[in-house]
């Protein structure tokens, strides 16, 4: 996703998170939340849980659900690691880049 996606995607619903984002492919794909969640191979309520942004995911299992959607890892993991700062009221913005 480019910035400019992101940043128009977020002044229409907020802040973008992992959650928003899951959300977003998986109604884009017009799938159920019991489809979408085998596929990411988790419960259907921890597929609920992260799409209402009340669990956070490991960076790890963020790489993972990219790979598996055919994403970027970085942006999942980058949007992963920004909620983490987020929730902790930690006041910076997170930067990945693939090594």
């Amino acid at each position: 996703m480019t910035t400019k996606a992101r940043k128009f995607l977020e002044s229409k619903v907020g802040p973008l998170t992992l959650g928003k984002l899951l959300m977003s492919i998986r109604l884009g794909d017009e799938m159920s939340q019991t489809e979408f969640a085998e596929k990411l191979r988790i419960s259907k309520s921890h597929l609920c849980d992260i799409e209402q942004d009340r669990k956070s995911i490991s960076p790890e299992r963020a790489a993972r659900f990219a790979r598996l959607l055919g994403y970027s890892e970085e942006q999942f993991v980058r949007l992963t690691l920004q909620g983490m700062l987020d929730d902790a009221k930690i006041p910076m913005t997170v930067s990945v880049k693939a090594a």
